[in-house]
Parts: structure tokens; C-alpha cells; sequence
């Protein structure tokens, strides 16, 4: 269920209705008060900004038994959510004040004129004369937000600029969101192709499957800058780096242990091959259809690449079938798939990674009682999997080093260092991946980032902290 405060400013007309009714009315219709306000005081009337807690389906509760009460005029109604989107989440500052004419012609006509000659001459210095090094674009189509599925651009603009936020605030890049109005392969290639020259790196974003394959790729290929599709490859790194803390937990082996993966979609697909990147000797990707098996033929070319890998296993069945036995269980697909005694068919010491949102495959109260270590992609529960400790550090790390490439070994190295900052005296069943506001995350992956780069000829510049 999710949360959400209104604040409701109301008008009482004390005669008639006191704070403890409004107080009363609002905690049996489901709300919870966290703050009150006075706006304008007075001895016959007075009005007040009461924030208060909510469900989803609680707001219009807490309204209609409000307007039950006699002398309670509600002047407004606002939603806190939608009051931080007011105007947009995000602005342009410059750097330097503009305050006289000379000022003025320095950084722009005719001092301006200059700088760009340098740059014509020497393409690379827009690296360091330009915005280019510290900045990154995070390109969607909208068609695969979130839990929301194909709401379109507009629609997907707030979420685009949440994720610039989060590049600022956590690794110091400045993110800049472009939706576009196409869900053409070509033309998202051809465009950010054409808008590149002012970005050093590119973060793709809820592009749906299997379209977002062929888009990372392409770019990748065609570009000399860091491509990263973060619904694929940051969700893979995160999931490594819980697993292996609770592989620590449990006693087993990356190579020893059996691992079933739900949903091969753009996530699912990139989770396996991290996986098979890590050691995994024993894999079943699952699908709709069922388990994805050695030797297989398969219409989509990712499905036709993970039935050629000798670690994958040639049993076909449905995901009820396959999941005995297993010693992990990883769900990027839809809830409600699994119950306990789906789980209880597990190997001891099960592991159990239920990523879908908002429902998980299965329910986390169902399943803790018979799940070692059990991780889901939301908040209200331990282990949350979460891309925000990726992205940040990543790109910081790629252009702090100008990389060429994000590799996989690049990728892998992220895990790592993810994993490394829960110590192994903090690391229990109930923590084995760290907050997002741990300081070491983007510190830790920033470095094990530039480290991989380096060792694998990607990065054409060495940091100073490097050297």
C-alpha cells in the first residue's frame, strides 16, 4: 500500500467544532496528524494547515468525515507530492555571475568566440571547456516507467527529472532529462546521436524490451562515451551485490548454488548475464512460457543467446516446476507468482530476491517464515534492491575517467564494491545491502568503477587520486 500526506487547510468556527473533533474525525477515517500549523489565530475563528499521513484510498476518507463536522469550512486541499513537482524538480544555475559588460564578453560574444576555435581545433577540449565531463543526458521514451508500464513522455518527465536529482545530489553529476516523443528504434538512436556532443555519458531509461536491447547496443557501439540502459544493468549490479552478501550469509558458493530467474525481460537478461559473469555454473531463466533451456530455439535474440550458455539447464517446465531444488530465487516479472509452499520446495537456506513492484512474486509476510534471506525492490521491508545505489557512483567513476565503455567488468567491480560496504559484523540476514544515504556507496563504487576501467583499457584519462 502506498503513502502519501495531504495538508488541508481548514477555517473552525470555535463555537461550533474544538481541535480534539477535527482530530477525532480525522484518526477514525484513517489518517495520521503530523504537524499543524497556525495560519491566522482568532477567538471566534481560525484557520489552520494540518498535514496529515494517508493511504492511497484514505485522502477522500479524511475529507468526507471532515465535512461531516459542523463549523469546518475546508479551503484547500493539497497533495505534498504534487507540491514538490510544482514548476519542476530541477533548474539550470550558471556557474559565475554575469555583473558588468566585460563580464559578458568574456563568457559570451566576443571573449566566447575564442574558446570555440580552440574547441574546432581540438575536439577534446570540450572536456575540459565545456559542460561535457560532469554531465550526463537520461533519455526515455516513456514506455516502461516504473510500475506504470507506457504512460508517454510528458507523463514520464518527472520521474526523468527525480532520477537528475538523485545523479546531483548522491555523485555530483549534473543530469539533464530528455523525453522523447517516439518509440521508433532509429529514430531514439538517431537522435540522441545527434544531441551527444554536449554529454559526456548516456543513461537510458525505462525504454521497454526488447527494443531498449537493440538501443543500448547500437549506441554503445556507435558512440565513444558511456552507455548505460540503468533498467537492465543497474538492477543486475545491485542484485549481485545482494547475493553475494547473502550467499556469505547462508554459508554457500557463487559456483555451487542453483539459481532460478523469473521475467527475461531487459532486467531479467542482464541479471543472467551478470550472473553467469560472477560464476553461477547452474542458471534457469524463467518466462511466461517457462523455463528457457539449453539447446532451445527462441524468437527473441537474448532468449537465443541464454539457450546457447552451457549454464543454463536443458529441463523445460513451468516456473512452479523448476524452482525445487533451487537456492535462489531472483523475480524481476509480476506478483503474486509464488506461496510458501512454492518456496518451501527450495534448497535449505533458501535466498529469495522478490523484486517486483509494488506486489512482489510473492508475499514478503508468506514468505519470511520459510525464506532465509529475503530481499524485495520496496522500502517497507529489509534489503530493499535499489538502482540508486548504482548510477551514481558509476557514471562518476566513468567520467571522472572519460571511459569509453561501461563493461562488464566495469559493472562487476560496482557489485563488489556495493557488497564490501556492509562489513562483515554488520552483514545478518536482515542486512546485506547498504542505504542509499551511506556516503561510502558512491565513494566505493567510483573507485572500484575507475579501477576496472583502467585495468581493461577503457579509460583515457587517469584521475589525480589515481596516479
Amino acid at each position: 500500500m502506498a503513502y502519501n500526506s495531504i495538508i488541508l487547510r481548514l477555517e473552525l468556527t470555535h463555537a461550533k467544532v474544538n481541535f480534539g473533533d477535527v482530530a477525532s474525525a480525522i484518526s477514525k477515517a484513517g489518517g495520521d496528524i503530523t504537524s499543524i500549523d497556525v495560519i491566522r489565530p482568532g477567538q471566534e475563528t481560525s484557520i489552520r494547515d494540518i498535514t496529515v499521513h494517508v493511504a492511497d484510498k484514505t485522502e477522500e476518507d479524511v475529507v468526507a468525515a471532515l465535512k461531516q463536522l459542523d463549523g469546518i469550512e475546508i479551503i484547500n486541499v493539497s497533495d505534498s507530492t504534487f507540491l514538490v513537482h510544482l514548476g519542476g524538480k530541477i533548474s539550470v544555475q550558471p556557474n559565475l555571475p554575469i555583473k558588468n559588460r566585460d563580464d559578458l564578453s568574456r563568457v559570451y560574444t566576443p571573449g566566447v568566440a575564442r574558446v570555440c576555435t580552440s574547441i574546432h581545433e581540438n575536439p577534446q577540449k570540450a572536456y575540459s571547456l565545456t559542460i561535457k565531463r560532469n554531465t550526463v543526458a537520461v533519455v526515455t521514451d516513456g514506455t516502461a516507467v516504473l510500475g506504470l508500464g507506457d504512460i508517454g513522455p510528458h507523463a514520464a518527465a518527472p520521474v526523468m527529472e527525480g532520477k537528475a536529482m538523485l545523479f546531483k545530489q548522491l555523485g555530483g553529476v549534473d543530469a539533464f532529462p530528455i523525453c522523447l516523443d517516439t518509440k521508433d528504434t532509429e529514430e531514439i538512436i538517431r537522435t540522441i546521436k545527434a544531441i551527444s556532443p554536449i554529454f559526456g555519458g548516456i543513461n537510458l531509461e525505462d525504454i521497454s524490451s526488447p527494443r531498449c536491447f537493440e538501443i543500448e547496443t547500437r549506441l554503445a557501439e556507435e558512440l565513444d562515451m558511456p552507455v548505460f540502459h540503468d533498467d537492465q544493468h543497474g538492477t543486475a549490479i545491485v542484485v549481485i551485490a545482494g547475493l553475494l552478501n547473502a550467499l556469505k550469509v547462508v554459508g554457500k558458493r557463487m559456483e555451487h548454488v542453483r539459481v532460478v530467474v523469473n521475467g527475461i525481460g531487459a532486467a531479467g537478461v542482464s541479471i543472467c548475464k551478470m550472473l553467469l559473469a560472477a560464476g553461477v555454473k547452474r542458471l534457469v531463466p524463467v518466462d511466461r512460457d517457462g523455463a528457457i533451456v539449453r539447446g532451445g530455439q527462441y524468437p527473441y535474440p537474448m532468449w537465443q543467446w541464454l539457450a546457447e550458455q552451457p549454464q543454463v539447464e536443458d529441463q523445460p517446465g513451468t516456473l512452479k516446476d523448476v524452482i525445487e531444488g533451487a537456492d535462489v530465487f531472483i523475480g524481476v516479472s509480476r506478483g503474486g507468482l509464488l506461496n510458501a509452499e512454492d518456496v518451501q520446495k527450495m534448497a535449505p537456506n533458501r535466498i529469495v530476491f522478490a523484486m517486483a513492484n509494488p506486489k512482489p512474486e510473492i508475499d514478503p509476510e508468506e514468505a519470511l517464515p520459510h525464506v532465509r534471506v529475503f530481499a524485495t525492490g520496496r522500502s517497507d521491508y529489509p534489503n530493499q534492491i535499489n538502482n540508486v545505489l548504482v548510477f551514481p557512483g558509476v557514471f562518476r567513476g566513468a567520467l571522472d575517467c572519460r571511459a569509453r565503455h561501461i563493461n562488464e567488468p566495469m559493472k562487476l567491480a560496482a557489485a563488489r564494491a556495493i557488497a564490501s560496504v556492509v562489513s562483515e559484523s554488520e552483514l545478518n540476514d536482515q542486512y546485506i545491502i547498504p542505504s542509499i544515504f551511506n556516503e561510502q556507496v558512491v565513494a566505493k563504487v567510483r573507485h572500484a568503477t575507475i579501477e576496472a576501467a583502467i585495468l581493461t583499457g577503457t579509460a583515457r584519462r587517469i584521475p589525480p587520486d589515481f596516479r
